[in-house]
């Protein structure tokens, strides 16, 4: 009975309830978990509409879409029919790593000149004349 009690609150640390119960009932196992820590399960029979089955991720803290790996994410989506953990994609000499999307967060690009870099922004340089449709 610890066990199942134990359980329930470690996956309950990045999961809901509702997610546990849904796995649960329909019977899914986990297949994988990728290098951010988010875990992929699939359900053991079929219930999609299409005849397939169903696919999930629990992400790992913040659910983003971004955080999931391209290999991962066709394999989600039934692009790849085996996972990324028991047949990897071959990796091409020109791909980059994965990286999840920051933009919202304190790591976002903020370029020079960025209204919340707070640096204070420089005057406009003479070299610049404002249109206006009287001139013309």
């Amino acid at each position: 009975m610890f066990g199942l009690i134990a359980k329930i609150f470690v996956w309950w640390k990045d999961a809901t309830p509702g997610t546990f119960l849904t796995l649960a009932m329909r019977g899914a196992k986990k297949v994988g978990e990728d290098e951010y820590g988010n875990r992929y399960f699939e359900e053991r029979g079929t219930t999609g509409p299409d005849g397939r089955k169903r696919r999930w991720v629990v992400y790992k803290g913040y659910a983003d879409a971004s955080r999931v790996p391209s290999d991962w994410h066709g394999w989600l989506h039934h692009t790849f029919e085996k996972p990324p953990s028991e047949e990897p994609l071959r990796r091409q000499p020109w791909e980059k790593d994965h990286y999840p999307n920051l933009t919202g967060t304190v790591y976002a690009y903020r370029p020079t000149g960025s209204l919340l870099v707070g640096e204070e922004r420089q005057a406009a340089t003479a070299d610049y004349e404002a249109w206006s449709p009287d001139e013309a």
